[in-house]
């Protein structure tokens, strides 16, 4: 079965984490979710399909990236099949992750090169990367079902992050899946790029996501993308360190 993902976990106040390179502790979500939740079988027959031909790949659920005491989260939509599902962190190997990464280091919340490798090195500072579906769903669509499926699991990252004051949406996924997580109703708490809103001490910014389809459709530029990222750089600075 899987995790009983509601369940908080051990507290880590006081566990300051300045800069994170990732991995996944024993108590955290991430090693509970594991690699063979079996929660939504059209995710789990299509992770299985793709052991099959690629066995060198991840292929599992992609854990979170970053220290779980940072004040930053990014919640993107879902790993993407030769990204994230194949070097098992998110947005690395597709060109999402050239320029999260790029803007991240931009303002301050990434250290080191992004060389699209999880053993490249770099490191988040401050922040930390998740996704409201872990799995790689088929032509980068989960459904409704799969996304309220692995929202127990956005629900207890957002839990175990006891500094978190900020985090950004990519996408309208993203956003609605965290904002129900959060026990808001969407109507109340609306998307669009730009937008901020204060939700239990939180404030959440929403941006467009950055995939190549976004960008190269002029949808999304990447000055909208610094823009969004320097407005959580200013809040987070006027906050002060946690």
């Amino acid at each position: 079965m899987c995790p009983d993902a509601t369940a908080r976990p051990p507290d880590l106040v006081g566990t300051k984490v300045e800069v994170a390179p990732g991995g996944i502790g024993a108590g955290s979500i991430d090693a509970r979710v594991g690699r063979d939740c079996p929660r939504c079988p059209r995710l789990v027959a299509f992770r299985e399909a793709w052991r099959g031909k690629q066995p060198t790949w991840h292929n599992a659920p992609v854990p979170s990236f970053g220290s779980a005491v940072a004040r930053l989260l990014i919640v993107g939509l879902a790993p993407g099949l030769q990204g994230a599902n194949r070097t098992g962190r998110p947005f690395t190997g597709d060109y999402a992750g050239d320029l999260l990464y790029a803007t991240l280091k931009e303002y301050g919340f990434a250290a080191g090169d992004y060389a699209a490798r999880p053993d490249d090195g770099l490191a988040l500072v401050d922040a930390r990367i998740t996704n409201a579906v872990r799995c790689v769903p088929p032509e980068n669509k989960p459904v409704g079902e799969e996304i309220r499926q692995c929202r127990d699991f956005l629900k207890a990252t957002i839990a175990e992050m006891p500094n978190l004051a900020a985090i950004v949406l990519l996408g309208r996924i993203a956003h609605d899946g965290t904002v129900a997580a959060l026990g808001r109703r969407l109507a109340a708490v609306p998307f669009g790029h730009g937008a901020q809103h204060a939700v239990d001490g939180l404030t959440l910014f929403d941006s467009y996501h950055c995939s190549r389809y976004n960008t190269n459709t002029g949808v999304l530029t990447p000055e909208m993308f610094r823009e969004v990222f320097a407005a959580v750089r200013r809040h987070l600075d006027a906050r002060g360190v946690s």
